[in-house]
């Protein structure tokens, strides 16, 4: 090996990044007037992405691997460089890496009430606070729309900004999700997924993948969860009456003077509030007036052609005499009759029939 191949060899480089911190999103690697002799090694490991910037325009966007850097291996880079060929010479660029993990446990949360209507309660303010998740899924929109030129860019030069963007947007999707706020805690998984759907687009026009929205609490104002805990302890009580009696009997087991006073004003109580519904129901009763019970209509039946036939009412009988089809010797039947009988028999038409009979010539 010559002196010359010797010194040339001094001068490659071995460019990597690791990273110790958890929110580095994008490094520059920092070499002197950005010099990168050629035939340097260009380690890029697994979740990372090395980028080269000429002269502000990005060149080449190299995957998770090992790279010597020379003319073949960087065509973009080559073209802009302008290098002959067998030309080996050192070159300027800048060397970005990109962090392409998932950036976890970024806090999201309302600084102000999100007012909503709720199907049962009506209007109502919420408050609700949760986690997310993201990470880069396109290296030339967040250098064009996010980073610009920031050499150590962290996840919380953006996290306000995402976070502003995720609340902001809460409000409006959850009254789009149609669930009641008493529903609201059983369905913590589906309204996370459906924030994560919804908001998902926006967060890609900054070259940023929302992987992940979790919400793990929406609360009411304390003056509403206290109406609620009133409303959920009558519904516990159920019958008042047994409550006092269980409230009374409570005391006596425990021998307090007090207690038994309170006894005693428990037991007033609910037989004030007995005689109280009681005249209520007396007084409802007296004031309804007294309807009679609408009459019986008697239901008859009728023989014609060895057939029965009805039921028929008093006046649908009355109108068969009238009119010949029922005649004396016509059997009859209504409800309380042993059997058939002819309708001469019966005391019921029997006067029917004979007014229709004139009297005999004197």
């Amino acid at each position: 090996m010559g002196l010359w191949d010797k010194l040339m060899g001094e001068f490659v480089d071995v460019i990597a990044w690791t990273d110790d911190s958890n929110d580095t999103m994008v490094y520059r690697f920092e070499r002197h007037g950005n010099e990168i002799k050629y035939g340097a090694k260009l380690t890029v490991r697994e979740s990372q992405v090395a980028v080269f910037v000429n002269e502000g325009q990005i060149a080449d966007v190299l995957g998770p691997g090992m790279y010597v850097l020379e003319t073949s291996n960087l065509p973009v880079l080559s073209t802009l460089q302008h290098w002959d060929h067998g030309f080996q010479s050192p070159f300027k660029a800048e060397v970005y890496f990109f962090n392409m993990r998932q950036f976890v446990n970024l806090k999201w949360g309302t600084r102000n009430p999100v007012t909503l209507r709720d199907p049962e309660f009506g209007p109502v303010r919420l408050r609700a606070f949760g986690t997310y998740a993201c990470r880069i899924h396109d290296v030339r929109k967040f250098i064009n729309e996010i980073m610009g030129t920031d050499g150590h860019f962290t996840v919380q030069e953006i996290s306000d900004q995402l976070r502003n963007l995720i609340v902001s947007r809460f409000s409006t999707i959850v009254a789009q999700a149609g669930i009641p706020v008493l529903d609201m805690a059983g369905n913590y998984e589906q309204l996370g997924e459906f924030v994560t759907r919804k908001i998902a687009p926006e967060f890609s026009e900054y070259g940023i993948e929302l992987t992940k929205v979790l919400v793990e609490n929406i609360s009411l104002p304390p003056e509403v969860e206290a109406a609620l805990d009133k409303r959920t302890s009558m519904g516990m009580i159920g019958n008042l009456d047994r409550y006092l009696q269980y409230q009374a009997a409570e005391s006596l087991g425990r021998g307090d003077g007090n207690n038994a006073m309170d006894m005693g004003m428990g037991f007033a109580m609910a037989n004030r509030m007995a005689g109280s519904l009681n005249t209520a129901d007396s007084t409802t009763a007296a004031a309804a007036p007294a309807t009679p019970p609408p009459l019986q209509q008697a239901s008859w039946y009728v023989a014609e052609n060895n057939q029965s036939t009805g039921p028929h009412s008093m006046e649908q009988v009355r109108t068969m005499i009238l009119s010949g089809r029922l005649g004396g010797q016509t059997l009859v039947w209504k409800s309380g009759m042993d059997n058939w009988k002819p309708a001469a028999d019966v005391v019921e038409l029997s006067g029917l029939l004979g007014s229709q009979t004139p009297p005999p010539l004197p």
